[in-house]
């Protein structure tokens, strides 16, 4: 269970947010210190399974054919087929209104390299190139846990926002959420917690409150 301090601190969000008439994000914005971002292996680039959900809807597009393709159907939100690579590679208005459309990628293995070298300059960009599958796999499991999954991705930048799930939430799921994406980025710095400057909570549209 997540700690009262964090607790108390979504429900300060909360409260001080005003009505919308769309369903808000609750984010983190966390500052980190004393890195050099400059060198990219010490950017933090993970992907964290929330323990209690998005709180909203993702889209999960799978690249597959045959046995994997049919699998998909059941639980994906799209499914392309290798010849749609090609025909989205040719249309770049249309590959980038797709890449930014889903929110996660699997891929068949095999289609690997034909999707970096047709789509990887949309893909790539957008930290959204795809997860490999072996042909004969279910992907349904791994697409159950991208709709929780939410990236934490720093790039150069010290100061970096995470989504940790939406208004309709209870206040302890938020609060767990957020704790776990903390720990994941604090075990990623080389000084743990003595790296982080400062990390704050707040609704798309709201005020922020310090969380530490």
């Amino acid at each position: 269970m997540a700690s009262k301090k964090t607790i108390e601190v979504v429900k300060d969000v909360i409260s001080q947010s005003s009505p919308r008439k769309f369903l808000e994000t609750i984010e983190l914005a966390i500052n980190i210190k004393e890195v050099d971002l400059s060198i990219p292996k010490n950017r933090i680039d993970e992907e964290v399974l929330l323990p209690k959900g998005r709180g909203k809807e993702q889209l999960i597009a799978v690249f597959g054919s045959g046995e994997l393709a049919v699998k998909a159907k059941s639980s994906a939100d799209r499914v392309i087929t290798p010849d749609e690579i090609e025909e989205l590679a040719g249309d770049k208005r249309e590959a980038r209104k797709f890449a930014n459309k889903y929110n996660h990628f699997i891929s068949e293995a095999p289609l690997m390299p034909v999707i970096g070298k047709q789509l990887g300059v949309v893909l790539g960009p957008r930290g959204k190139m795809p997860k490999p599958i072996p042909p004969a796999a279910d992907p349904g499991p791994m697409v159950k846990n991208l709709k929780n999954t939410v990236r934490v991705r720093s790039k150069d930048r010290k100061t970096f926002h995470v989504p940790v799930g939406t208004k309709k939430m209870t206040v302890e799921d938020i609060a767990d959420n957020i704790e776990t994406i903390m720990k994941r980025v604090t075990g990623r710095l080389e000084r743990g917690k003595n790296n982080i400057a400062a990390v704050y909570v707040k609704t798309s549209m709201g005020k922020s409150v310090k969380l530490m």
